[in-house]
């Protein structure tokens, strides 16, 4: 996950290509005046969590969803992690401790930080199907365009620019989740009450999006981060235009509203979250992502169960 470096010619101020492939120009990697390196740190892993299980979970698809959908959603889990791949980045470099890929894959459960709608199960498993997929992709993805479109502006030169450069792909995404939107909820009845129960599956987790942790609000107020709190009427806007073209009612309207923590923000996560790291984080535990052969059983028995196991 390490990006390539390059240092400026200036006064020794270490510089970075930002999205790992060469381009035309490189940013600052200072930590802006008076924001905390702590916080923007913790920020920079909430939004690389977010990012970072949602990706696998559209991966789990695997080729359930057909050739041409199933390449969709595997380029859109890419792109997502990419854009944790530099977050996760900017943390370990703010934070001077570990590198990119302890970070992304050797911690427990309540030390992630991403919100619960990018976790939960909405298919292929038992929780879910494609249109809860689909409505899931689609309030986050609005959700994180509006985000970021903020986030554009911001006085780390890191984040900003991440921002800006992934404005256009994230559009893409949210398009791509709306027009399966409208061609779901506008085919047929039985189209549209599959849509709509895909809806009332993901809606409950929506007041979360929205709910400012202190980290937000303190790197927001210093001009380094997003409050989500702001774009509540700007997503619901963009929802509901979609909703209208497809004909769906939207999701009791109540639960867009207030959300008392704690929540993914603060590591408290659903039941899903243990399973699904299991299976994330399995290859890097067992060695076989870093090179490293896996433990061997230590007796006869150990070797059978694992055999079988596998």
């Amino acid at each position: 996950m390490n990006t390539p470096r390059a240092l400026s010619d200036g006064p020794q101020v270490q510089q970075q290509w930002v999205l790992g492939a060469p381009v035309l120009s490189t940013v600052d990697r200072s930590v802006p005046a008076e924001v905390d390196p702590a916080d923007l740190a913790l920020y920079c892993t909430m939004l690389g969590d977010d990012a970072l299980v949602l990706a696998h979970r559209l991966t789990e698809w695997g080729m359930r969803a057909g050739l041409e959908e199933s390449a969709a959603l595997g380029e859109i889990a890419y792109d997502l992690l990419g854009q944790a791949r530099i977050l996760f980045g900017r943390a370990v470099e703010v934070r001077g401790e570990q590198d990119e890929d302890v970070l992304a894959y050797q911690r427990e459960p309540a030390e992630y930080r991403n919100v619960r709608l990018a976790e939960i199960d909405c298919g292929p498993g038992p929780g879910g199907d494609f249109p809860t997929t689909v409505a899931r992709l689609l309030l986050f993805t609005t959700w994180r365009l509006a985000v970021f479109e903020e986030l554009a502006t911001c006085r780390d030169a890191v984040l900003g620019t991440l921002a800006a450069r992934s404005l256009h792909r994230l559009a893409e995404h949210r398009n791509h989740a709306a027009q399966w939107v409208i061609k779901l909820g506008d085919q047929s009845p039985s189209g549209s009450r599959l849509m709509s129960a895909g809806l009332q599956r993901v809606w409950p987790l929506s007041a979360e999006l929205f709910t400012a942790h202190p980290v937000e609000a303190r790197l927001a107020d210093a001009g380094c981060g997003v409050d989500p709190s702001g774009l509540r009427v700007q997503v619901g806007q963009g929802l509901d235009e979609v909703f209208s073209i497809a004909r769906l009612q939207r999701p009791a309207p109540t639960e867009f509203g207030e959300f008392v923590r704690p929540g993914g923000r603060d590591g408290a996560h659903t039941e899903s979250m243990e399973f699904l790291l299991a299976d994330m984080q399995y290859l890097v535990r067992a060695g076989l992502a870093s090179g490293r052969p896996p433990q061997k059983p230590q007796d006869e028995r150990s070797f059978r169960n694992a055999m079988e196991y596998e």
